[in-house]
């Protein structure tokens, strides 16, 4: 059973920067995809972004794209998300998630970290 630990999470104002990590108590470099979701109060989960094993491949939502930066250490077993020139709309909690395979199917949750952004 893979665990997974965010942190990072906190208040910001707009415009501001935060950056989210996740732990992992396994070997990261055997999982084929680690990715970042968030779910504002009232609203679906939704993606934000994902990197492969490798780290070389990266995929981002439209609404994050050029904002966040997703990154992964295998040395530290462990996955971030860079968040700069935030907004309101970003404010959710959010949480990190593995899929072991591929075909891409997240397996693996975090338990989340609050993001909140003051406007």
């Amino acid at each position: 059973q893979v665990q997974l630990v965010e942190s990072g999470g906190g208040l910001v104002q707009a415009g501001g920067s935060l950056r989210l990590s996740c732990a992992a108590s396994e070997r990261t470099f055997s999982f084929y995809c680690m990715g970042w979701f968030r779910q504002a109060p009232g609203k679906e989960r939704e993606f934000v972004a994902a990197i492969r094993s490798s780290g070389g491949y990266t995929v981002y939502a439209d609404s994050v794209k050029g904002r966040f930066t997703i990154s992964r250490d295998n040395a530290r077993n462990s996955a971030f998300l860079q968040m700069n020139n935030m907004k309101a709309e970003d404010t959710a909690v959010y949480y990190c998630a593995v899929s072991p395979t591929t075909p891409v199917k997240y397996d693996y949750w975090g338990q989340g970290t609050q993001v909140t952004v003051s406007s």
